[in-house]
């Protein structure tokens, strides 16, 4: 059981890249352009806001506070936001905008990396829904909003 945990919390990430990223080769021309102009805006601003949410709230690690050895080794950092599940779930979030099939998949595996942060001993369900919220929201929000003033500029 430890191997699966340890392989969600390290490793599932990279899996939900590389399936958002060969949905992205599949994409016709304009989506193509579309999709990577809304994640190279979207991408930052979420991290920059997941920062500034880190400096507000300070939630230290469950091993540094239960005093037990986490199944990954980690710093003794702050905890929230969890960085893996962040950027996991605003991939899917990016994705589900564009194929909600493809996006919930990836969704539901972002929701297995912040299981397994939390089954590794690294991470609290704060950090975890934190994260997940921190993603959906930014991202929805920049896609209403900003997407189509930013597009609308690139294609004049």
């Amino acid at each position: 059981m430890n191997t699966i945990i340890i392989f969600g919390a390290k490793y599932l990430i990279i899996f939900i890249v590389l399936i958002a990223g060969i949905y992205f080769f599949k994409l016709e021309k304009q989506k193509k352009k579309e999709m990577a102009v809304f994640a190279i805006i979207a991408l930052p601003i979420i991290f920059l806001l997941s920062r500034l949410a880190g400096k507000l709230y300070f939630n230290p690690r469950p091993f540094v506070v239960g005093n037990f050895l986490p199944l990954i080794a980690h710093g003794s950092d702050n905890g929230f936001p969890s960085d893996h599940t962040l950027l996991s779930t605003a991939v899917a979030v990016v994705v589900y905008l564009y194929n909600k099939k493809i996006g919930i998949i990836l969704g539901l595996l972002a929701t297995l990396v912040g299981l397994a942060r939390v089954a590794s001993g690294v991470h609290h369900l704060a950090d975890i829904f934190g994260s997940i919220m921190i993603a959906v929201l930014v991202t929805m929000l920049m896609h209403k909003y900003v997407l189509k003033i930013v597009m609308h500029k690139i294609n004049k």
